[in-house]
């Protein structure tokens, strides 16, 4: 599938999953390419039917995308919930559970979607699996100390290279953390990595998306198709 049509695929499950969003909700607004023609149809909305939401974002990029629209957006800590949350995903299984990070954002994406009543994903075909793995697991780490972190991953068999820019240089998150990408082809005991990566010191958090998510919207060629997890 080239890009247009890739393309083509996000922007319906963007297009779908910007209807959830209705009349004086608390939304969180994910990051990535996927949540982008989500923003652009919620910014249409806002302007040409008069939608009005309170929006909170994962992360900056998002935030300047949806202000440009006029869309109203706030802190995470001054609203007391969030009605919905809508994200991309680099991957998700078969038993809804999904690798997230690939835009470096995974922390402020794991924050704003704890805190929400619903979360829902907005992904295209190529996005879904039947294990996770393939995509490269982040891991959100401090700086102070990361190369040791990346040894004890090393150890442990966890093919870890930490994330670059163009030039170089570590890819830094909005906090200012770095990401290490972990390349495992497959990750057939997801519960047990996470737990073994969220107790190694210097780890801020990992992208590992485990039974989160309430729905996710597919873009398929046919249309968009709705993926309900039966155990939320």
């Amino acid at each position: 599938m080239d890009k247009a049509q890739q393309d083509a695929l996000k922007k319906a499950a963007g297009i779908e999953a910007a209807k959830l969003i209705q009349n004086g909700m608390i939304a969180g607004l994910g990051t990535g390419s996927t949540v982008r023609f989500l923003v652009d149809e919620l910014g249409r909305r806002v302007q040409e039917e008069g939608l009005q939401f309170t929006g909170v974002t994962t992360s900056r990029r998002t935030q300047k995308q949806a202000e440009g629209y006029g869309i109203k957006i706030v802190n995470i800590d001054d609203v007391d919930h969030i009605d919905i949350t809508i994200d991309g995903a680099d991957e998700v299984d078969k038993n809804f559970n999904g690798i997230k990070g690939g835009g470096a954002a995974l922390l402020w994406e794991k924050i704003v979607a704890i805190n929400s009543n619903k979360v829902v994903w907005i992904v295209d075909q190529s996005k879904v699996v039947d294990t996770i793995g393939k995509f490269p697991l982040p891991v959100e780490v401090i700086p102070f100390g990361s190369g040791q972190v990346v040894r004890k991953f090393e150890a442990k068999g966890y093919k870890p290279t930490l994330r670059l820019d163009a030039d170089g240089n570590p890819v830094l998150t909005d906090e200012n953390d770095y990401v290490v990408d972990l390349h495992l082809e497959r990750i057939d005991h997801p519960q047990e990595l996470a737990e073994d990566l969220i107790h190694t010191v210097g780890v801020v958090e990992h992208g590992l998306f485990l039974n989160m998510v309430d729905q996710v919207i597919v873009g398929d060629p046919a249309g968009p198709r709705v993926l309900t997890n039966p155990n939320k």
